[in-house]
């Protein structure tokens, strides 16, 4: 197999594109994961690759159906959006848009926030301690931009995570009997622990102001995290890691529960 060594091949092109426009991985229709442990989260649970670029020193199996492009070290430098690149880039087919739905009955809906780092790391815990999806409200970083999938270190080939809007959330959870409630303070709040999180949605809002208004007058009341007098609030996703836990710890880890 022939060794990539110029910037001007047209993939290199198509690559770096993924790696920084939404709107071309859009209409590409698959984006771009870096890293050697994403690539084995991704052979292991069966994602939709469709692209392996590695260094040749790197062997790695190639599943059935994958391209194989082979590149010198300097190109991957080039291409990784990585400071420090493992030598493995992979291109995963975006999931396709489809009728929004619920099976499940916990969900945690992110309102706004900015950082890939922390929709990536939210999405981890969400699919760690149970949550059945991932809403994202009033554009939220980019989940399939590579900061983020890299921070979910693999959960995004687990757990399904959507774009939506409230209008269309607010009535799917009303069918589904499903509570929506935000993680901040307000008249109607609830400290954590107080009221069953399951069935329930949960609000987690943007790092610097919050839940916005318009998702806080949808909510049926709010949760809060006891805290020292002292500190004035947590990171987003510490607050989701706890609330998730809250939201899972009565039924058990991963297990249906009753309204």
């Amino acid at each position: 197999m022939n060794v990539l060594t110029s910037r001007q091949n047209p993939l290199c092109a198509h690559l770096r594109k993924l790696a920084q426009r939404g709107r071309y991985r859009r209409e590409s229709g698959e984006y771009l994961a870096d890293g050697v442990k994403l690539w084995q989260e991704a052979a292991r649970w069966g994602a939709p690759v469709r692209r392996l670029i590695t260094t040749p020193e790197l062997a790695l199996e190639t599943p059935p159906g994958v391209e194989r492009t082979l590149v010198t070290p300097e190109l991957m430098a080039y291409l990784s959006p990585m400071e420090s690149p493992q030598g493995v880039l992979f291109t995963v087919t975006l999931p396709q848009p489809a009728p929004l739905t619920l099976t499940g009955t916990r969900y945690l809906v992110l309102d706004g926030l900015q950082d890939p780092g922390n929709v990536g790391a939210i999405w981890r815990a969400a699919d760690a301690l149970g949550a059945d999806g991932l809403f994202l409200l009033n554009h939220c970083a980019d989940p399939y931009g590579p900061k983020t999938v890299r921070a979910t270190m693999g959960a995004c080939f687990r757990l399904d995570c959507r774009e939506t809007t409230l209008e269309e959330l607010v009535p799917l959870l009303d069918r589904q009997g499903v509570p929506l409630y935000a993680a901040a303070l307000g008249d109607r709040a609830h400290r954590v622990g107080e009221i069953p999180l399951c069935p329930a949605a949960v609000v987690v809002g943007n790092e610097g102001h919050g839940v916005s208004p318009e998702t806080l007058a949808a909510c049926r009341g709010t949760v809060t995290i006891p805290m020292r007098p002292r500190c004035e609030s947590l990171n987003a996703a510490a607050a989701a890691t706890v609330i998730l836990w809250e939201m899972g710890k009565r039924e058990g880890r991963g297990s249906e529960c009753r309204a």
